[in-house]
């Protein structure tokens, strides 16, 4: 750099510090996010020898072939153009039968098509949540759900469940008294990332009727609908708002392609939504993705429409494969875990766990096992470690070998 150049520089530079632009930092919202833990943990795997990851959640299964066949025909035709904002009309047409099957009568035009269950989440708090607003959520969570409205400056006030010898439960009354009139928006999980708690019909019931009263948005995290194990009954769903809410009423639904037919990376989600927020949510979704691809949208056709029996298997595998873990850990001295109604995870506490992202760093270096910490999901879940247990459960032996190893080696089993 000449000398001029760098006069120049360094009088921009006083310039900027005059007028309070300081360094050229991202708005203090965004830089407040706290960061993945997840992804700390996976990043101390990197190197590491034969790690067994059971960190994200996903399962170790591609997704189905008739799916995949599906997106390859697509391609072949050509379905790589823009599409209608909210979605490709056969798909959004074959969602509401899905919805309706499960939850009720559905039209095509409560649903929107989302680039992912994610994405899905962004577009519903954008609908509704601003600067100022307060939004209320219910923990331990997925910290996507917590952060999401800080980005558009809301403040999110959370309600912990309780772990116990049922495991984990909600104070419903604590959860009333903390949805106070003026509040923005409930967001709301179930079945749940992390714990596999799931809401009860009965406590839904109540809080709608609660949130009704006071004019609160209800935003409903059901991706884990499907992977459902309360009474057994094949193709079953968890309870859903959409059970008792009408469909032109303060609740929006989230859901995603990723679980109930194993397509975490084709990042494709749908909404269910009143039809007076449609014009809206169509602009955002404009401004965000403009739409989701046409050959992954004909590809969740085939996935709705032929893929119940294949979702059916899944959820009994899954089941085996929960019940399989719990008698497996219960047996490892100073474990104490219970197997939940819903999603693919165990959330459980061992020692050390009080400082769990120092303890699954510690177990990934040391034993090759790769867990989630308990804070990755809010303060409320310190003292826990989530363990995805959607895979063989040969490698889910092999996992638990390495935390007895693991434990023995610290005198604690």
């Amino acid at each position: 750099m000449s000398e001029s150049e760098g006069a120049v520089v360094s009088e921009l530079s006083q310039l900027a510090g005059a007028h309070g632009f300081g360094a050229p930092n991202a708005r203090d919202a965004v830089r407040a996010l706290r960061p993945s833990q997840i992804r700390e943990v996976a990043n101390a795997g990197f190197g590491v020898a034969d790690v067994l990851p059971f960190w994200f959640g996903e399962s170790d299964r591609v997704t189905p072939e008739f799916i995949r066949d599906a997106a390859s025909r697509a391609l072949a035709d050509g379905a790589t153009f823009y599409t209608h904002n909210l979605g490709i009309a056969p798909l959004r047409e074959s969602l509401s039968r899905y919805v309706s099957a499960l939850h009720g009568p559905t039209t095509p035009a409560h649903i929107a098509v989302t680039s992912a269950g994610v994405n899905a989440l962004m577009l519903a708090a954008q609908l509704v949540v601003g600067a100022g607003d307060r939004v209320v959520a219910v923990t331990p969570l997925w910290p996507n759900l917590v952060e999401i409205p800080k980005i558009l400056g809301a403040s999110v006030d959370t309600v912990a469940l309780d772990y116990g010898a049922r495991g984990w439960t909600l104070d419903l009354d604590r959860l009333l008294a903390t949805l106070t009139p003026g509040t923005r928006m409930l967001m709301i999980n179930s079945p749940n990332n992390p714990t596999g708690w799931t809401m009860t019909r009965e406590q839904q019931r109540t809080v709608l009727e609660h949130c009704r009263r006071h004019g609160i948005w209800i935003v409903a995290d059901e991706v884990y609908e499907r992977l459902y194990y309360g009474n057994g009954a094949p193709g079953q769903a968890a309870p859903s708002f959409l059970d008792l809410a009408a469909r032109d009423e303060r609740v929006i639904a989230v859901n995603s392609f990723s679980k109930a037919w194993l397509m975490t990376g084709w990042r494709l989600g749908w909404l269910v939504a009143p039809t007076q927020l449609m014009d809206d949510l169509g602009k955002l979704v404009e401004y965000n993705t403009s739409c989701a691809p046409s050959f992954v949208q004909q590809a969740g056709v085939v996935a709705v429409d032929e893929g119940e029996r294949f979702t059916q298997a899944l959820v009994a595998d899954l089941r085996a494969s929960r019940d399989h873990l719990v008698a497996a850990l219960q047996a490892v001295e100073g474990v104490d875990v219970r197997a939940p109604d819903g999603a693919m995870y165990l959330f459980f506490s061992l020692p050390g766990a009080r400082s769990s992202l120092a303890l699954c760093k510690s177990l990934v270096r040391e034993a090759g096992l790769g867990l989630a910490p308990g804070s990755a999901f809010g303060p409320e879940g310190e003292g826990f470690v989530r363990w995805c247990y959607a895979c063989d459960p040969v490698r889910l032996d092999a996992g638990v070998e390495r935390l007895q190893r693991f434990l023995a080696a610290r005198g604690v089993a």
